[in-house]
């Protein structure tokens, strides 16, 4: 009886070392991995995989499956390759968690040490899917927004080529509509090309000190025109003393984005206020106006490139759907934020917030 109960514990001592050298190899992976045995019980499982699907820190080692899991199509997928070994890809969404989160997941069977086994190994694809919805919306909004002022000229160009080209009281106004058109889809481009090259990080900020009040008066004098237009009313209400250390040309940026955007939003008759002061060696620059406010649900969307709270009255003011997200990233290229706030039937405020050492005249 001795050399049976030799081998038996040899035997026993064999597996638990080759089970000990398994832990050790799926501890070194990067993806979530989980390993079931034939009564379908977790019997290994990596650091990753418990911070990704345990519930109150429990351990998952020793539990059934189901327990982690109430997907379906993942328990049949464990069991098809504890049966026969014959490999499953899968796409597991877990909602249970504070954020929902995406997996790729790919199953297979094994034998160790005489025992069948399935391992299961779980790659998060969140954020890779999140990119992918951005990359198509985008595509799908770069196609509308080209699409509309391309159709346009290639309407008023068919109408010249058919003779409106020699009708003096249309032809110069047909031009100046395609004209029109153009330099919209010129301003675009131009857009996706700058936020490109912010997001790309590839331009530096360069601080210098800049006189606020006249770097405002400048902008208000460069869209004058537009503010007549809407009889909007520009008030400079920044100290007439405060320079700040800041990059003269990304500032100018992003307040005339802010301003220009407070003009073409705001009521007829109304006002664009730009006011700013200084805490802790931050500068908090505000650009207010008296329009009709935003709508709390699309406040925290409204820097997102293409993002309109009024579509059909931004297609009627104009503009590239980008001038917020330009903003918002070289705020944050600058170490700052961009802040939005807003009060139904009273208007917005756009806070430009980040580090400014300031500096008076001398």
């Amino acid at each position: 009886m001795r050399p049976i109960d030799s081998g038996l514990q040899f035997k026993h001592t064999h597996s638990n070392d080759l089970f000990t050298v398994l832990e050790k190899i799926i501890a070194t992976s990067n993806q979530a991995i989980i390993v079931v045995d034939e009564m379908m019980r977790i019997c290994a499982a990596n650091a990753v995989a418990a911070e990704a699907f345990s519930k109150n820190s429990l351990p998952l080692k020793n539990r059934r499956l189901t327990e982690v899991f109430r997907d379906l199509y993942l328990n049949d997928a464990f069991r098809l390759a504890l049966s026969e070994k014959k490999r499953t890809n899968l796409r597991l969404e877990i909602n249970s968690l504070a954020v929902s989160r995406l997996f790729d997941v790919s199953v297979n069977g094994f034998d160790l040490a005489g025992q069948k086994l399935a391992i299961g190994y779980f790659q998060d694809v969140t954020e890779i899917e999140r990119l992918e919805k951005a990359r198509r919306e985008f595509l799908s909004n770069i196609s509308h927004e080209l699409r509309t002022p391309l159709t346009s000229i290639m309407a008023f160009v068919e109408t010249l080529e058919a003779g409106a080209i020699d009708d003096p009281e249309n032809n110069k106004r047909f031009i100046s509509v395609i004209r029109r058109n153009a330099e919209r889809m010129n301003a675009l481009l131009s857009d996706i090309l700058e936020l490109s090259y912010i997001e790309s990080g590839n331009i530096s900020i360069n601080k210098v000190s800049v006189h606020l009040s006249r770097l405002v008066a400048e902008i208000f004098d460069n869209l004058s025109s537009k503010a007549e237009t809407k009889q909007v009313t520009l008030l400079n209400e920044v100290d007439s003393e405060y320079r700040i250390l800041a990059d003269p040309g990304r500032l100018e940026q992003m307040l005339t984005n802010l301003i220009d955007n407070a003009i073409k939003f705001n009521r007829d008759g109304g006002k664009v206020t730009v006011s700013a002061f200084f805490e802790n060696r931050r500068a908090k620059v505000s650009v207010t106006d008296t329009g009709d406010g935003i709508l709390p649900e699309h406040l925290p969307r409204i820097f997102e490139r293409f993002y309109r709270a009024d579509r059909s009255r931004s297609a009627e003011i104009g503009g590239t759907g980008l001038g917020l997200a330009i903003v918002k990233h070289l705020a944050k290229l600058s170490g700052g934020e961009v802040i939005a706030t807003s009060e139904l039937g009273r208007g917005s405020t756009f806070t430009l917030d980040f580090p400014a050492d300031i500096k008076y005249p001398d």
